[in-house]
């Protein structure tokens, strides 16, 4: 019987044949060897399609022998084929040393067997068992007190991919008409398979920290394939799971040294297909976090590389609708940039500039939040190549009608470091701004931003005084000059509305002369 079920195995699938789409986590088990293959990483979580488990196998000899698994059934539930039911197998502490690796593969094996949660009804108890053992198998790892075997390490990473890698599904929406507050409105989808999912993740995490991982063996399995796919797990829409996986993959950054330049192009990637093409993604926030940490880690001089991800990735990301979903890891990542290299402070504000929004209020507060971040961090040099453009925007920003705008560029003087770099080039600066300043100060419509108006210019009038009473009498004579234009304006109207008025009472057109109709040039 056990040598008909064999038979029935699916062979071992060449690498031409990996499902590199991560599609579904039911992939078949494939029979080992006691002879080792050349080859052992290329297929250790490849997918066939139509596979069962029919049985498990083992590598050494013993494996089969003594397999407490009473009963394994293939069953179809909704397209998933699960083990139907079996047994637990012995815990660790009733088995001798000597069995304890073999017990521990077989309860790996027991593990790769996927259920269908949809339905809380079906395989409660194989459920049960399941989780049971994972439970013990990550227990195993915690205290393991010898270096895992090459072998223990592939059967874990296909346990692990046989569980986490699988297609992640949502409800269809329109991305062109989701705004950002609806995003964060939304209540998360959590995944149904959590009290599982949750147990493979943190014995993944326990596998990657322990000291009895040797990071030169483990990287064979843990490689650039496995990485890829941990990355398309971070649009999951369960937020326990983003949270996972920013660990896991924090901590694989940290142990594989030699996975770190594909990690951050990897990640990189993912950002340019968020900004150019989708504008839809779960875990950017937590892609940022975990760089947030890596940035802080870069030795200086920076390399051309990551000033090149600053500039073609980061900045970028200010251009999504949904940026108030991930703004404060963004912003946290951008002002460790302009700590580490305060050179790139110019480029950071032109870059702010660029993607600065016109019609989106709480959107520019952000931007003026990063702003004032980015400028705490940024020399007199760097400040001044940028500050002409910047002030005419944060000029726009002080006359904006909406309070909170106008309101928070002007806490930007309550910055010691803000108000110096200001001070030192108020010639330039104060010539800029005061209009805006001068308008809010006389008939803005909110007292806040009146009161604080009041006080950036007794900061400018107390600093310079010549300069303010040169401003002051620069915008009375504009406003004067603005007055007398809007004057013949009206006076030229008026003039319209009374040829029309007398020409009313008859059917003839009414022809204005030439005279009456010609405009000041100054209009």
């Amino acid at each position: 019987m056990i040598k008909q079920i064999l038979n029935r195995l699916p062979r071992k699938p060449s690498k031409s044949s990996d499902n590199r789409e991560g599609g579904t986590s039911t992939s078949s088990s494939n029979a080992y060897t006691s002879s080792k293959n050349s080859d052992l990483a290329s297929n250790h979580y490849a997918n066939s399609s139509g596979a069962s488990f029919s049985g498990f196998h083992s590598t050494n000899s013993g494996l089969n022998q003594g397999n407490k698994i009473s009963q394994v059934v293939n069953a179809k539930l909704n397209g998933n084929t699960v083990a139907a039911s079996f047994e637990a197998l012995p815990n660790f502490r009733d088995v001798p040393n000597s069995e304890k690796q073999n017990l521990f593969i077989r309860k790996l094996n027991i593990c790769c067997i996927v259920f269908d949660f949809t339905d809380p009804t079906k395989n409660v108890k194989e459920k049960d068992i399941k989780r049971q053992t994972l439970l013990e198998i990550m227990d195993y790892v915690s205290s393991a007190n010898g270096k895992f075997s090459e072998i223990v390490m592939q059967e874990i990473v296909k346990m692990v991919s046989r569980n986490l890698f699988r297609a992640l599904t949502s409800a269809p929406r329109e991305n062109k008409v989701l705004l950002a507050f609806d995003l964060e409105e939304e209540e998360p989808s959590m995944d149904s398979a959590w009290p599982h999912l949750q147990v493979v993740y943190e014995f993944l995490l326990r596998f990657v920290a322990s000291p009895e991982t040797d990071a030169k063996l483990a990287k064979r399995y843990i490689d650039h394939s496995f990485v890829l796919r941990l990355l398309d797990l971070f649009d999951s829409e369960d937020p326990r799971e983003r949270e996972y996986l920013k660990t896991v993959l924090h901590r694989i950054y940290g142990k594989f040294m030699v996975h770190r330049p594909f990690i951050r192009k990897a990640i990189n990637n993912i950002f340019y297909r968020f900004i150019f093409e989708t504008e839809k993604h779960n875990g950017i926030a937590e892609l940022l976090e975990i760089l947030g940490s890596i940035i802080n880690g870069f030795a200086l001089p920076l390399k051309e590389e990551h000033k090149l991800f600053l500039v073609r990735a980061l900045i970028p990301l200010h251009k999504p609708k949904c940026i108030s979903m991930y703004h404060q890891q963004l912003s946290y990542c951008i002002t460790q940039f302009v700590e580490k290299d305060c050179k790139l402070a110019d480029s950071v504000i032109r870059g702010l500039l660029k993607y600065w929004p016109i019609t989106n209020s709480s959107k520019e507060v952000m931007f003026l939040g990063e702003l004032e971040e980015v400028l705490e961090a940024t020399q007199l040099a760097e400040f001044q190549r940028c500050m002409v453009p910047l002030f005419h925007q944060i000029g726009r920003c002080l006359s904006s009608s909406h309070f909170q705008v106008a309101e928070r560029a002007l806490f930007l003087w309550n910055n010691d470091h803000i108000e110096t770099l200001i001070k030192q080039n108020r010639n330039v600066i104060l010539p800029i701004i005061f209009p805006s300043l001068e308008k809010n100060a006389r008939s803005h419509w909110n007292p806040a931003v009146q009161s604080l108006t009041l006080n950036v210019r007794k900061i400018f009038s107390d600093t310079d005084p010549e300069l303010f009473e040169e401003c002051l009498h620069k915008f009375e004579e504009d406003q004067a000059q603005e007055n007398e234009v809007k004057s013949k304006r009206e006076a030229t109207w008026k003039r319209l509305e009374e040829i029309a008025a007398m020409k009313a009472a008859s059917n003839e057109p009414v022809l204005v002369s030439p005279k009456a109709t010609t405009r000041n040039p100054s209009c």
